[in-house]
């Protein structure tokens, strides 16, 4: 795909979306297959997976990122199935109430929304090269409310709450996207993270305080946008041509690049992260050239 056109037809690209059962990642799938691309539906109920892909004739894949070994699971079986992948949208995620350790003993809220992602990526990262591929990141304007990363208190075990740990963890998303954008640029990787608007789904049905009001409440859930929206803003993303419909790299709202949270331009802070990261989930990444090592 050279360039990209509303008005024309698009090559077919294969596309991965997580969190595809429900929510902005469903309602992508379906634009995305309506446009005659291929997509892959995965998500972490059986049930309504299988659904969402039924409805738009898709193959799909089951995962549940609270336990890591199932992102391994799902990436063997990825790279089975898939020798070409244009495009990974990681858009799984969430936010949730108390504080809550996976089978892995990570801090659900950082696990779902970034050490699996940063996981999947990874272990696809031989088949993403030598296809070009767009990687996007399903962030949030949470991540310049909320988030204060502390790279020694990742797992939040000294100030959580709900709010902070999702913030930290949407934060954690633009910094990787950042940093996958100084690693493997040159590879043929482009990278984006976005924030798909305040959408009126489920997002927030675990969670308790402000995001359960917000999203839960008849009254409030009117100023909402729909999921068909957020949708939108992911198929915008995931059709568009690098260097010309957007750049990569950056931080994304409203299909237009916006400020986020000031330690998102934090080169020391995202490969402090990214080391940490691959430590915690079993990789052995090496530094890539022209990196300093990380502050102790």
């Amino acid at each position: 795909m050279d360039s990209y056109d509303r008005g024309h037809a698009m090559a077919q690209q294969t596309i991965i979306i997580t969190g595809a059962s429900d929510g902005i990642g469903a309602a992508a799938a379906h634009q995305l297959a309506e446009n005659g691309h291929k997509v892959v539906v995965v998500g972490r109920s059986p049930q309504k997976t299988a659904a969402v892909a039924e409805n738009i004739g898709a193959p799909f894949h089951v995962a549940d990122f609270t336990d890591l070994a199932q992102v391994w699971s799902l990436a063997r079986e990825l790279t089975a199935a898939y020798p070409r992948i244009d495009v990974l949208a990681n858009n799984a995620g969430g936010i949730f109430g108390d504080r809550e350790a996976t089978t892995d003993g990570y801090e659900k809220t950082f696990q779902i929304n970034h050490l699996a992602p940063f996981l999947l990526t990874n272990l696809l990262m031989s088949t993403l090269i030598k296809s070009n591929a767009k990687v996007i990141q399903t962030s949030s304007i949470g991540a310049r409310i909320f988030g204060n990363l502390d790279i020694d208190d990742l797992q939040n075990e000294k100030k959580y709450s709900p709010e902070k740990a999702y913030g930290d963890a949407k934060l954690g998303n633009v910094l990787f996207t950042k940093e996958l954008h100084r690693r493997y640029a040159d590879q043929g990787i482009t990278a984006v993270a976005f924030h798909p608007g305040n959408i009126a789904s489920n997002f927030a049905n675990q969670s308790k305080g402000l995001f359960r009001f917000v999203y839960n409440n008849p009254m409030t859930r009117l100023m909402l946008s729909r999921t068909e929206k957020g949708g939108a803003a992911l198929t915008w993303l995931a059709e568009g041509t690098p260097g010309v419909t957007w750049l990569p790299g950056e931080y994304y709202e409203k299909n237009k690049i916006t400020k986020t949270n000031p330690q998102a331009s934090d080169v020391a802070l995202a490969l402090q992260l990214w080391d940490r990261s691959a430590a915690l989930t079993g990789l052995r990444t090496a530094r890539p050239r022209g990196h300093e090592a990380s502050p102790s």
